[in-house]
């Protein structure tokens, strides 16, 4: 982490990786993502979308983000929760820094948020957990894109209940400027037509609000998924599926897929 003038900086950890370094080939890779998507059907309250590299996964997140730009100037905070894959934690972590770098630019972190989180005993603060985690930080590139203004709310979920990741979100629920974004990818290395059959399973239970259904083996972001279906379960929201493909489909072989979903909850 950097200091300048005071701010605390998460320097991106995958730029280069999952997604280009440079500012201007980024933004032009982002541009053509979302030329290829549309929105489809109404604003959503929350999103779930994937997080491997944009040539995996770019085109599932743009058809995710799409949803969001009749409200582009309207979302001024994202809540931002992935899964925990480098570091193990107990909890939900919150990080140090002020502010979450890309080769966009920086983005401020929410502290009012963060003050609020403080309060709940299943939050923690992990610096180690953000460093190289890259569940967060592929979608910031996307949101730097779309979004006019906006703060962020970056949480790493580890090893938590749904309860207990329901009880963060029911904090920001009321806010209409407030976006939740889930982020997660489906199934893991299986062949082809075997992660088609599993993430069709996987989609039936999003769509069908049954976290109890969904685990590591279905979801690598099972828990903060699952925390979301638990309190769309309580405010008995709709669930649309907006794109499920895998690796396959997209820019890897068919021997090891890994499966990528988009859905919106309304």
């Amino acid at each position: 982490m950097n200091n300048q003038d005071n701010h605390v900086i998460r320097p991106a950890a995958v730029a280069g990786y999952f997604y280009p370094a440079d500012a201007s080939e980024l933004r032009h890779m982002i541009n053509q993502l979302m030329s290829q998507a549309t929105a489809t059907g109404p604003i959503p309250k929350a999103l779930i979308a994937p997080h491997a590299g944009y040539i995996y996964s770019g085109l599932t997140a743009a058809i995710a983000y799409a949803n969001l730009q009749p409200v582009r100037n309207r979302i001024t905070r994202v809540i931002l929760l992935g899964p925990a894959h480098r570091v193990y934690i107990r909890g939900i972590a919150l990080s140090s820094a002020t502010h979450f770098s890309t080769p966009l630019g920086n983005i401020e972190i929410d502290q009012a948020a963060v003050k609020l989180l403080k309060k709940l005993s299943q939050i923690i603060v992990s610096d180690a957990a953000h460093q190289q985690e890259h569940s967060l930080e592929v979608h910031l590139p996307f949101l730097q894109s779309l979004l006019s203004q906006f703060t962020l709310v970056p949480l790493v979920v580890g090893e938590t209940s749904p309860q207990e990741v329901a009880e963060v979100l029911e904090l920001f629920w009321g806010d209409p400027d407030t976006m939740i974004i889930i982020s997660s990818d489906l199934s893991h290395y299986h062949d082809y037509e075997t992660a088609k059959k599993i993430d069709a399973a996987t989609t039936h239970a999003i769509e069908h609000l049954e976290p109890e259904k969904i685990g590591p083996e279905q979801a690598c972001g099972c828990r903060p998924l699952c925390g979301m279906l638990e309190l769309a379960r309580t405010k008995k929201l709709s669930i649309n599926t907006l794109d499920v493909r895998n690796s396959g489909d997209t820019a890897g072989t068919k021997d090891r897929v890994v499966g990528y979903g988009a859905w919106s909850f309304v």
